[in-house]
């Protein structure tokens, strides 16, 4: 009997994997069990097990971690129009903005229905970078919050982080409390609460390679880069009252955007 290589035994695990042999988020079989399956050696079955993952069949994982069938990702669809209606939200009653956000928005999934939700709050000193873009001192602080979201059980999560001046919100009780999120008609309504309107959002977008903290926390795929989106919010006087970090990795993201163009005088 010939002897099976890597790409044999690849084969023969992503046939597994599709018939169903091994579901999303299950443990694959460890390396001395595939080796003893395949006759083959550690190397063969770590040469499959790399090219699988390569396909994003297989979770990524950390160092010593048990080797998974990946949980195949909640996509998500990001479009610029959706920014006016978000706005439109903000003078809704509280009912119809909580079954409005962005949840329901982006990935087409029910709040109530996410697997995973945390949020954290902290008051700490601006980065450089939102420093430089708020116009904000070095003595001066921002509300941090940064949003962790597991879709579905055994997927990678997505993570927000948002910066919000501190002297906006610092006579705003509610909006310090990290309990009150999912706040019903998002970030607009919160800074509308502040007394601020929003006349302006600007997207900077871009993409790098993933850090190996990146690769675990949102299960990403062997050379799949990620999309950092940077949100800059504007009040109506142009003063920049929240940047958000946005990062997604490339596998799971459509962009959309749409640029209304005024009429030539005729």
């Amino acid at each position: 009997m010939e002897r099976m290589d890597a790409k044999a035994v690849a084969e023969q695990l992503r046939a597994d994997i599709h018939e169903g042999k091994f579901a999303p988020g299950e443990t694959l079989p460890n390396t001395e069990q595939l080796r003893e399956r395949f006759g083959v050696g550690k190397n063969v079955v770590s040469a499959a097990v790399q090219t699988l993952k390569g396909e994003g069949l297989l979770a990524p994982g950390g160092r010593g971690q048990p080797v998974r069938v990946r949980v195949v990702p909640q996509k998500l669809t990001r479009s610029n129009i959706n920014y006016q209606a978000e706005k439109d939200l903000v003078k809704e009653p509280e009912d119809v903005r909580r079954r409005h956000g962005s949840a329901e928005r982006d990935a087409k999934v029910e709040i109530a229905a996410v697997n995973d939700d945390k949020v954290t709050y902290e008051v700490v000193p601006p980065p450089d970078e939102v420093a430089k873009i708020m116009g904000l001192a070095s003595s001066d602080y921002v509300l941090r919050r940064t949003y962790l979201r597991q879709y579905r059980e055994g997927e990678g999560y997505s993570r927000m982080v948002s910066y919000l001046p501190y002297s906006l919100v610092k006579d705003h009780p509610p909006l310090l409390d990290s309990s009150n999120e999912p706040w019903p008609g998002g970030t607009l309504h919160q800074l509308y609460t502040a007394g601020v309107e929003v006349g302006k959002i600007e997207d900077r977008v871009s993409a790098r390679m993933p850090t190996e903290e990146e690769v675990v926390l949102y299960d990403i795929p062997f050379n799949v880069p990620v999309i950092p989106i940077l949100k800059i919010s504007y009040d109506t006087s142009g003063r920049a009252v929240d940047v958000a970090e946005l990062l997604t990795p490339a596998d799971r993201i459509s962009l959309s955007y749409t640029t209304e163009l005024r009429k030539w005088d005729e």
